[in-house]
């Protein structure tokens, strides 16, 4: 929607790339398919909390009515070390295009994310081929601790997901002593940190369903609108120079 503009009151702005934010166009959107959430997790221990995590929030993101998938980082190489048509990441790099929403599940290591987490972060671009497998998507973070609770993971998840250019919700889950939280089964106990995994799993799906359909709208950018009517604009002059 534009707005007529007053030049001597935005004398800086751009105003056909200037575009007034419309209420009208964040009504329902058609999509009717379940959710799209993956889920990723960051330890290759056999009896890795953080996977143990995850699976526990599959459950309920498929009891909420979500499609899930659960990335396996065992076998993804070092970044750089390969190229991107190595199988793992183009694994990745597609089900993160397949998303709406994700899931971050980490350790806390030497007061931060792992590098087993991290790495998968850093196979994903920004952009490839006007394709952006991040951006606009709705985000939950967690983080199990071997110790008492620390929110350094989750903190750090959050920094991760800005620059990534999500949507991260507010909610976010930290399980302090995690080797108490699961049975011999691998599932999680009954406690207040499970009920606050439900939370943050409810919210993650109530905001996936309001911004689903409606991400290239909100991440939409006046500057990066400006920079393509720059390009066009430069394009059509070389069209008519030749």
């Amino acid at each position: 929607m534009k707005n007529p503009m007053n030049e001597s009151t935005l004398p800086n702005v751009a105003p056909d790339a200037l575009d007034i934010p419309d209420a009208a166009r964040l009504a329902s959107g058609d999509a009717t398919h379940p959710p799209r959430i993956l889920i990723l997790y960051g330890s290759l221990r056999p009896q890795s909390f953080s996977r143990k995590l995850a699976l526990e929030v599959e459950r309920l993101l498929q009891h909420f009515g979500a499609e899930t998938r659960v990335f396996d980082p065992h076998d993804l190489p070092l970044l750089d070390s390969v190229g991107k048509d190595h199988p793992k990441v183009q694994e990745l790099r597609t089900l993160s295009e397949w998303s709406e929403g994700q899931v971050w599940v980490s350790p806390e290591r030497h007061g931060t994310l792992t590098a087993v987490f991290k790495n998968q972060i850093d196979w994903l671009p920004l952009e490839e081929g006007g394709v952006r497998p991040t951006q606009g998507r709705t985000l939950a973070v967690m983080q199990v601790c071997g110790g008492s609770q620390s929110f350094n993971v989750v903190n750090a998840l959050r920094v991760l997901g800005r620059w990534m250019r999500m949507v991260t919700i507010p909610n976010q889950s930290s399980v302090p002593k995690a080797w108490q939280e699961f049975d011999e089964q691998g599932r999680m106990k009954p406690s207040p940190y499970y009920d606050r995994v439900v939370d943050v799993m409810e919210e993650l799906l109530k905001f996936t369903l309001m911004v689903r359909g409606h991400s290239a709208y909100l991440t939409s950018r006046y500057s990066e609108r400006k920079g393509d009517l720059a390009a066009q604009a430069l394009a059509s002059a070389s069209a008519a120079a030749e």
